[in-house]
């Protein structure tokens, strides 16, 4: 790449391996610059894939900055990196009893936090930690298989953008709270207008519809564990909403307790929740009716809205002559 945009490099082109950043001064200057670029690139027989260019930009993201006309500045996703860590590390945190060597593992990644950095800089050791943090997670002796002659523990907790779960039995001697599955589920638009308690339950709906091979007729009643106190309420409720008495006849299928959790301590389930972000939609309404019906459509502003009439009826926020 280099060679083939040689005469353009630091001029008005930036390359790193195989992104290409063009910046120019003016709009025309500019367009005359990709005009340029692309050229050289169909010489060579370099193809682009379209969905991954972005022309004529005010501002761009490019190796973890972000670039425009007032300079350069961290990218926020860079940023909130720290607090992912943080908070995977809290969640890893509960089962150190359960992983050898828990210390010497995470320490490249609790390195990495020292000094309240603003953003993360990845080693080749940090990367080896995470793997092999990983791999414990995955295997013995930190997931048991479940056992249907013990009771079982299901935490969940729901967050503004997802649901998470743990499923959980108490084995070994001495018996120890071991994790036998995770669970985590990213809420669909609908689900994310829900309010907390309709989100609390449906992440004890989702979360026995998962493991309902495991909890669905066991020999002993199972806890769920929740940090909304009012769920503790629902099967005692006489009168529910249509979505709330729909969860209520699923949950006579289980034999279980609901039980209430500060969420201080429901830290397992909660990390799980907050897995997945939350989608920021960028594009412009939409009117709902087609353009061809539209007469002769009106519009104002603040400054254009009528003062409050003492002595009339029309409501503030109509325009003048209605």
């Amino acid at each position: 790449m280099h060679e083939v945009l040689r005469d353009f490099l630091h001029k008005f082109v930036l390359v790193y391996i195989d992104d290409i950043l063009i910046y120019s001064r003016s709009m025309a200057d500019h367009q005359r610059h990709v005009m340029e670029v692309l050229h050289r690139l169909r010489t060579y027989h370099l193809f682009l894939k379209a969905e991954k260019c972005l022309f004529h930009q005010p501002s761009v993201q490019f190796l973890g900055y972000v670039i425009d006309r007032s300079g350069v500045r961290m990218d926020e996703k860079k940023v909130a990196a720290v607090k992912e860590l943080q908070r995977f590390l809290g969640f890893a945190n509960f089962y150190r009893r359960f992983i050898r060597g828990y210390s010497s593992i995470t320490s490249p990644l609790t390195n990495l936090l020292r000094n309240k950095p603003k953003a993360l800089t990845w080693t080749p050791a940090a990367i080896q930690a995470f793997n092999t943090l990983k791999q414990a997670f995955t295997t013995t002796p930190l997931l048991v298989h479940p056992n249907p002659e013990l009771p079982f523990v299901v935490e969940v907790d729901a967050s503004s953008t997802g649901v998470g779960a743990v499923l959980s039995q108490q084995q070994g001697n001495p018996p120890k709270l071991h994790p036998c599955a995770f669970f985590s589920h990213k809420l669909n638009p609908a689900e994310a207008n829900y309010d907390i308690g309709n989100r609390e339950l449906l992440a004890v709906k989702l979360a026995l519809e998962e493991w309902r091979h495991w909890l669905e007729g066991v020999k002993h009643p199972f806890t769920v564990l929740t940090n909304h106190k009012n769920l503790e309420y629902l099967r005692a409720a006489k009168r529910l909403n249509p979505r709330q008495a729909r969860c209520a006849l699923f949950f006579t299928r289980f034999n279980f307790t609901l039980s209430y959790r500060p969420g201080s301590k429901n830290v397992k389930a909660d990390a799980l929740s907050r897995l997945h972000s939350l989608d920021i939609s960028s594009e412009d309404p939409e009117p709902i009716l087609p353009e061809k019906l539209f007469a002769n459509p009106i519009s104002w502003s603040e400054e254009t809205l009528p003062e409050p009439d003492a002595s009339t009826d029309v409501p503030l926020g109509c325009p003048p002559g209605l």
